[in-house]
């Protein structure tokens, strides 16, 4: 074609603009409409456990807590064509030494952190054992639910070999998958320049969110005092983003609630 004298010719077309690498980050919305949806599962399973004559399912709350932790946001992963390395889990498969090379590094982080964090909260359990028959009842009955006087005498958790294979793999593992794995990566997707780093954690929007709705999950239970597992939920964000996978936090999870059941056996019988 020819183009005439005092014609001006067109532009060229603008190239298409560079499709985003992965999906987009999901809706704020989204995410706390699955939490949602995984609280209300579990205080489902609770109210039916109630009228359960044989006691089976009031028995395997965990495993039902478990479950849903799981396939909830791994149903949201699958329909965005993610996979769970992107929030945590080794990036090998666990045939690879690669992945196994990358738990024990994880899991050692995560014993260090129990090492420095434990001592200081056996003294401040302590302290608190022995101040709260000073309270009012009242009181005393929102914070904890322990009764009388404390007498201490070192006693292990009874089935300990089990209790530990339950606490890490039903649940510390799937409680971190969704919380600090899933949850807390999705919402700093939403912001990525944003956050602060603390010792050495960059820790990003959602942060204080993730662990904030950590411990209102934990009010399934209709036990006030369980709101307090908003500071261990610090300490587990932070080992994921220090470490940079889930072995740590899980290892921390499952060591933090073996120990305080330890301190209970051993101050309360």
């Amino acid at each position: 074609m020819r183009v005439r004298s005092g014609d001006v010719p067109a532009p060229p077309l603008a190239p298409p603009a560079p499709s985003p690498a992965g999906p987009l980050p999901e809706r704020t919305g989204a995410l706390l409409a699955t939490w949602g949806a995984a609280v209300a599962g579990i205080a489902a399973a609770r109210l039916l456990a109630r009228a359960d004559p044989t006691g089976l399912l009031a028995a395997n709350l965990a495993g039902v807590a478990a479950l849903l932790f799981i396939w909830l946001p791994d149903r949201r992963l699958r329909a965005r064509g993610e996979d769970w390395d992107a929030y945590g889990a080794p990036r090998h498969r666990l045939a690879d030494p690669r992945a196994w090379r990358e738990l024990a590094r994880g899991a050692g982080q995560g014993l260090l952190a129990c090492a420095v964090v434990f001592p200081p909260f056996v003294g401040l359990f302590w302290l608190f054992a022995a101040t709260l028959p000073h309270l009012p009842p009242g009181l005393a009955g929102w914070l904890a639910p322990y009764l009388g006087v404390p007498a201490f005498a070192f006693r292990l958790p009874d089935q300990l070999p089990l209790r530990v294979a339950v606490q890490l793999l039903v649940v510390a593992l799937p409680e971190e998958l969704f919380y600090r794995g899933w949850l807390q990566t999705s919402l700093a997707r939403r912001a990525p320049g944003r956050g602060v780093t603390v010792l050495g954690a960059r820790l990003g929007r959602g942060f204080l969110l993730t662990q904030a709705l950590f411990a209102l999950g934990h009010l399934v239970t209709l036990q006030p005092w369980r709101i307090g597992t908003f500071v261990p939920g610090l300490l587990f964000g932070w080992l994921r983003e220090r470490s940079g996978g889930l072995a740590a936090p899980v290892v921390a999870h499952g060591l933090s609630n073996l120990l305080l059941t330890t301190l209970e056996r051993s101050f309360y019988g």
